[in-house]
């Protein structure tokens, strides 16, 4: 049955014959192909049984695919030393054998175990030009990638609940690419072929994560707009794939065959060692770390950008005559100071645009960031830099937990947790003159007493939770009580 196969093979795909051209591989492989599919139901339904009755382990069908392969590899190590040097020739090769193996192995049930081109394709010689041809054209992949006038656009921001991510189009497009590199290389058939490429893959990821920084600090002055917004939606979108390819069972076997390698050559620490060996690490945690650090540089950035407007419309505020403000009992009703709308406005208008322009994950530590840098920026240079009269107390309190802390009510439940030094500072302000004296009263007991536990004497520590009191220390709550100006005269 094979002999008439062999014999044609070699009269079309040997010598001078038009059928025998180098730039086309897949004239031969696609008859291959052809060849095992057409007698695929005639081996199993007449030879097989044939097989079968004489107590033959043989598989009719995969041994006539082997024999027809075997011509393939022939066919190949003829064929590549003459495209070694060519490199749309010798890409195109490659990608035809591996569409080749592709349908062998998912269609025709070839096995692993068998001889395959990816033998062919992993001789040194061979696999060296793929490396060196896989590079260039990814590199190149690369630069129209970020030359694309889409670079920075999600192609899915029409379609919010797609679009969580905000993935501008050149991430996704690079993180296909290193995709596809691995379906390209993954059928190798040893671990040290497979590993070199994963060094590829890091080092393609490095040059994107360089590319990304110089494209970023072109944009560092307008740190809050849309091309800005879009490169730190790109890194921490790596970041996240490289996270999950990480617990991948692919790449967990790749972090099992470094170890072994590493350990050979002891290339690696004991910790190191440790940290692989129990999967405490991944093979793209350099990666990860670098793309996580230039994703909280930028976002410390931003933060900053949007704390410096907050502090300059501040100014005013910081000035209000918290001293001699009327008492609530002398208003017909509260209203937030006017001083405090172009800090509210400001944070407010900042807080909508970067909810529009970074994804989730993103916006989320954004504004956990802000809302910690404002909450101390209004304790120390707002609260602690006045004296309170009881309507200014009032007043503050007013502004902040009716009008400060609601800003942020679209972002979580409980938005006064992010301003405890304010959400406090207010509590003690606030407290009725006979509450007060008494704190103060307690406080100073419990200086006093020092480290004498005294089991009939609540601790300060106590006291101060019953308030609602946990962030500030007891040092700081002495330093407040003494900003009120509203104590009786023999309180004082």
């Amino acid at each position: 049955m094979l002999n008439p196969l062999q014999k044609r093979f070699k009269y079309h795909f040997t010598g001078n014959r038009q059928t025998n051209v180098l730039s086309k591989p897949e004239w031969y492989l696609t008859q291959v192909l052809m060849w095992i599919g057409n007698h695929s139901k005639f081996l199993d339904d007449k030879i097989q049984p044939i097989l079968d009755k004489t107590g033959s382990s043989v598989n009719a069908r995969l041994e006539f695919s082997r024999a027809l392969v075997m011509l393939i590899l022939e066919k190949l190590a003829a064929d590549i030393p003459c495209l070694l040097y060519d490199d749309n020739l010798f890409c195109h090769l490659v990608d035809e054998v591996l569409l080749f193996e592709r349908e062998l192995y998912a269609t025709h049930g070839y096995l692993t175990s068998f001889p395959s081109c990816m033998h062919i394709l992993s001789e040194e010689t061979c696999f060296q030009r793929w490396l060196t041809v896989e590079r260039k054209f990814a590199l190149q992949k690369m630069d129209s990638i970020l030359s694309s006038e889409a670079a920075w656009v999600s192609q899915y921001k029409d379609i919010s609940d797609v679009d969580e991510m905000k993935v501008p189009d050149c991430a996704e497009t690079f993180t296909t690419l290193l995709q596809v590199i691995t379906d390209r290389y993954k059928n190798l058939p040893t671990a040290s072929r497979k590993l070199q490429f994963l060094e590829l893959q890091k080092d393609l990821i490095d040059d994107f994560r360089i590319r990304l920084t110089q494209v970023m600090k072109e944009e560092t002055r307008a740190s809050l707009a849309f091309r800005y917004c879009a490169i730190l939606n790109a890194v921490n979108y790596i970041a996240t794939v490289l996270a999950d390819w990480a617990d991948n069972v692919f790449f967990l076997e790749l972090q099992q065959a470094a170890l072994e390698v590493c350990a050979d050559s002891n290339a690696l620490s004991k910790l190191q060692l440790g940290q692989l060996a129990c999967m405490e690490s991944s093979v793209f945690d350099d990666m990860i770390n670098l793309l996580e650090r230039l994703k909280h540089d930028m976002l410390t950035r931003q933060v900053d950008h949007v704390f410096r407007e907050v502090k300059d419309a501040a100014k005013l505020y910081k000035k209000e005559r918290w001293l001699s403000l009327p008492s609530q009992a002398e208003l017909a009703v509260m209203s937030l100071s006017s001083t405090a709308c172009p800090l509210l406005l400001s944070l407010r208008d900042r807080l909508l645009q970067l909810e529009q322009q970074l994804c989730y994950s993103l916006f989320k530590i954004f504004w956990q960031m802000l809302a910690e840098k404002v909450d101390m920026f209004i304790y120390q240079e707002v609260i602690l830099a006045n004296h309170f009269n009881e309507g200014g107390a009032a007043q503050l309190q007013f502004d902040m937990t009716r009008n400060l802390f609601p800003l942020f009510s679209h972002y979580c439940k409980r938005p006064e947790n992010y301003f405890k030094h304010i959400k406090e500072a207010c509590i003690i302000l606030n407290l009725n003159v006979g509450s007060a004296l008494l704190l103060k009263d307690a406080l100073h007991s419990a200086s006093e007493n020092g480290t004498i536990l005294d089991p009939n004497q609540p601790s300060a520590t106590a006291v101060l939770h019953e308030l609602g009191v946990y962030k500030l220390a007891q040092q700081d709550v002495e330093i407040l009580l003494n900003l009120r100006t509203n104590w009786p005269n023999i309180g004082k």
